[in-house]
């Protein structure tokens, strides 16, 4: 069962393109439910023993994760995780995994987008900028946070910029997840911050390495970005909400309350699906009234 985790997650991170921290996740819950077979079944498991398991396994191991503490929205997607390890499997070995395929995932809502107003998004990004008192680490952690504001994009998807994606121009080729490619146009608020960065950057950006780098020129943590806009929201006195991904969802936001069409955005944020992009529409409830009021013939 070992080897077949593992070829499995080769396949998710070669084949898929699936993120390390997704591979990681979706292994953690994998082996979460392979143990509860093992002591369910009171024995050591081969990849065969996928084929026993019925839906009142299925029901008892999902009873044993609720009763732990794991939310709904967790537990669902453990169980995704589950099937796709199934499935994956079953093509492979020919096993019947129907009741693992078949059980259904724990209903539960999903969370609304929560962006920053328009003010505390600019004035997020001024207070980024005094919270380092070297000024090339300030006009780093600038640079990414505009990026994330000003062009929609992941934390991991910033920080993953190599030094061949420099300089810009009108537009940036982002591979996203699942390996997928989107383009997205580059403000010239975000190249100007990132050309100040680049200008005081005391490390060689050779076009191979990362763009944004830590002190001590390595590929720059996530982290150190999360830390400075907790820092800076606590000085604005913005909510726990106030996080790097808040960025892209204000980016998303404050392009829909422009105008800009679901469609549009759902490209420009890379979503596989437009389900996902209409989260934000439940955002700015007036906004939708007020449209259907300008656009319905009989309104």
């Amino acid at each position: 069962m070992r080897d077949a985790l593992a070829r499995w997650q080769d396949t998710l991170r070669a084949v898929d393109g699936r993120a390390e921290n997704t591979i990681t996740a979706y292994r953690s819950d994998v082996q979460g439910f392979l143990s509860f077979l093992a002591v369910h079944f009171g024995d050591s498991l081969g990849p065969a023993a996928l084929g026993r398991v019925k839906v009142a396994d299925m029901r008892a191991w999902m009873a044993q994760e609720r009763a732990a503490g794991l939310s709904a929205r967790s537990l669902a997607r453990a169980l995704s995780a589950v099937k796709t390890f199934a499935g994956w499997l079953a093509e492979r070995e020919g096993y019947d995994v129907t009741a693992i395929l078949a059980t259904r995932s724990p209903k539960f809502r999903r969370k609304l987008p929560r962006p920053l107003a328009e003010d505390a998004a600019r004035a997020m990004l001024d207070t980024v900028e005094i919270q380092s008192g070297e000024p090339w680490v300030a006009a780093r952690d600038v640079a990414v946070v505009t990026l994330l504001y000003g062009c929609g994009l992941r934390i991991s998807e910033a920080i993953g910029l190599r030094g061949a994606d420099w300089p810009f121009g009108e537009a940036l080729r982002i591979r996203g997840k699942g390996n997928k490619e989107r383009i997205v146009p580059v403000l010239a608020a975000a190249s100007d911050a990132v050309a100040e960065y680049v200008a005081l950057c005391p490390h060689d950006l050779a076009p191979e390495e990362a763009l944004f780098r830590g002190k001590k020129g390595g590929a720059l943590n996530p982290r150190l970005i999360a830390k400075v806009m907790e820092r800076s929201r606590l000085q604005l006195g913005l909510p726990a909400s106030a996080t790097p991904h808040a960025m892209r969802h204000s980016f998303a936001t404050h392009l829909l309350n422009a105008g800009g069409d679901l469609r549009s955005i759902q490209e420009l944020l890379g979503h596989a699906s437009l389900s996902t992009t209409q989260a934000y529409t439940a955002v700015d409830t007036a906004r939708l009234m007020e449209v259907y009021r300008s656009a319905h013939p009989k309104a």
